[in-house]
């Protein structure tokens, strides 16, 4: 099987010419050319006005070593990688589940986890999943408790339950991690498996949406419990049970439920959301490693999908195969800030995301369609530790926890700037940089529920994020304005606050995916600090769920 990257055919061009171009490239005749397949599918808009389709096929021919030779200098032309998953092993022929601590336990049935469970008990390893949160249906209407009612489940919401949090977003499923192993692959092709369209294994950023979300979550849980696993929720743990083994360092034994139960367990996989901060809390009692890192906070921003699209596609804008356009922003501000465009949603709403009483956290959301009349984006400004450090001394590393503190902090002054009942405080753009508190919306209307209340975001003694952090708002957006025109749009809503881009911490594991200090305690996916966003979390979970395996000792 030969690969062609970077075949270049118009927007709208015909059914045959894909065939004909693959055929010319190659320099065969047609009836050499047995079959083909394509691997990918992107587009290029830098000249909106004659946007071309980049595919990448893979093809079947009848001579495939003459081609090679012949097309041996043309670096686009090469041997097409196998992507195939293969699995380390399968369990042991005298391997007994019922062993006390045998099989792995994984806590949270986010992608992560739903990743290492689904492959562990592919591999027969029989899992037992903990979800502190709901089955996905129960979650789905809690959340809408949230959004229609202001009626907010702290163990059942955006952040918690089935599916993890990216249940409740756009669904993207594309990754920048590198993967010599094709394992965004397998996720992509389980996906497919559980009832996702096909293009996603194709088209070079594939999404979801919300709704289809949840019915695959479901068919991938039923998979893991007809392989013998089994999926506990309203299970949250509260603690963790360590003991000093004979070879002179500190192993799990198991956890403990909020019910009372002990559970044992010798291997567990951490695959905590990024909001699990009770979690966190208690692993660093129990002296489990932990570091605090950087991450982002902002604002979201609405814009009309109309003015996104007509600046990305020019004439182009609303063709079925482009769809609704999306951006990627990155401005340095002259404070030596970094600000981004983080989790953009074309055709969505913003979400209210908060998982604690008394606090306010925006997302984005999409549905497959992306059929909304807004686009929106997290805007949003890098922290590192330094900046939110609490015991106020300039050196030493930073207490873990700290990062959770400063995001507690910029959640309850939202709740507070947006008035209670879990509205969220807003501001249009053109307001916002003149100074200048805003009274009602103009153009756009903003899409958060249970509400947007406009005020002032930056007022004094009041601000809802960092001076340094709005100053840097500021600057950006008419420097995005210079790359989408109408970004800077002065009808456009500032939503707050966006928090929880990305987890404040991180588990520290070594090179064989264990914690550092905690034997067979493999810390995985967003909350630990090792992934960001569905793909790269399933990734990690199928990673670690090898380890765990490896472990314990699979028949290769």
């Amino acid at each position: 099987m030969l690969r062609i990257t970077e075949l270049r055919l118009p927007l709208d061009h015909a059914e045959a010419a894909l065939r004909a171009a693959i055929v010319a490239r190659l320099q065969v005749a047609d009836a050499e050319l047995r079959a083909f397949t394509v691997f990918r599918r992107g587009y290029d808009a830098r000249n909106r006005r004659a946007i071309r389709l980049v595919y990448t096929v893979d093809c079947e021919l009848a001579d495939e070593a003459a081609v090679r030779a012949r097309c041996a200098a043309d670096a686009q032309v090469r041997p097409a990688p196998d992507t195939a998953y293969r699995f380390v092993g399968r369990a042991p022929a005298d391997w007994r589940a019922d062993d006390a601590g045998a099989r792995p336990v994984v806590v949270g049935f986010g992608p992560c986890g739903i990743f290492a469970a689904l492959v562990l008990a592919q591999m027969g390893l029989a899992p037992i999943v903990l979800e502190r949160g709901k089955a996905v249906r129960e979650r789905t209407k809690d959340t809408w408790g949230l959004w229609r009612r202001g009626v907010l489940d702290p163990e059942s919401n955006v952040q918690f339950g089935e599916g993890g949090a990216g249940t409740f977003s756009d669904g993207k499923l594309w990754s920048q991690i590198s993967d010599p192993r094709h394992l965004t692959r397998k996720v992509l092709t389980e996906f497919v498996k559980a009832g996702a369209p096909e293009e996603i294994l194709y088209v070079a950023k594939p999404h979801i949406g919300t709704f289809r979300l949840v019915s695959m979550v479901e068919k991938m849980r039923a998979e893991i419990i007809a392989l013998g696993g089994e999926v506990r929720f309203g299970a949250r743990v509260t603690d963790v049970l360590i003991e000093d083994g004979a070879d002179g360092a500190r192993h799990i034994r198991g956890l403990t439920l909020a019910d009372g139960e002990e559970l044992r367990a010798d291997h567990v996989i951490l695959a905590l959301g990024h909001s699990a901060r009770d979690t966190f809390e208690r692993l660093q009692a129990r002296g489990v490693h932990m570091e605090a890192k950087a991450f982002s906070i902002g604002f979201r921003i609405e814009h009309p999908q109309s003015l996104i699209d007509a600046a990305r596609f020019g004439p182009s804008a609303g063709h079925p195969i482009l769809g609704a356009a999306d951006y990627k922003l990155v401005h340095h501000a002259k404070n030596g800030r970094s600000v981004y465009s983080f989790c953009m949603c074309p055709g969505g709403t913003v979400v209210a995301a908060t998982s604690e009483v008394g606090r306010v956290v925006t997302n984005g959301m999409s549905q497959y369609s992306r059929n909304e009349r807004n686009a929106n984006a997290g805007i949003v400004v890098g922290i590192a530790p330094q900046d939110y450090r609490r015991d106020g001394a300039g050196g030493g590393p930073v207490d873990a926890l700290d990062g959770i503190a400063f995001q507690r902090q910029l959640e309850s002054r939202a709740f507070e700037l947006g008035g209670g009942g879990y509205v969220a405080p807003g501001q249009l753009l053109g307001d916002f940089v003149k100074r200048q508190r805003s009274s009602a919306p103009g153009g756009v209307q903003p899409s958060y529920k249970p509400g947007v209340a406009m005020t002032d975001l930056a007022a004094r003694n009041s601000e809802s994020l960092p001076g340094y952090a709005l100053d840097a708002i500021r600057e950006a957006l008419p420097a995005f304005e210079r790359q989408i025109a109408g970004f800077a749009l002065p009808d456009a809503v500032l939503t707050g606050v966006e928090t929880r881009t990305s987890s404040p911490l991180r588990i520290t594991r070594g090179r064989d995916l264990q914690s550092l200090n905690v034997k067979g305690l493999y810390p995985a996916g967003e909350g630990a600090g090792y992934a960001g966003g569905i793909m790269s979390a399933g990734v990690d979970g199928i990673e670690v769920a090898e380890a765990v395996a490896l472990r314990i000792g699979v028949a290769r």
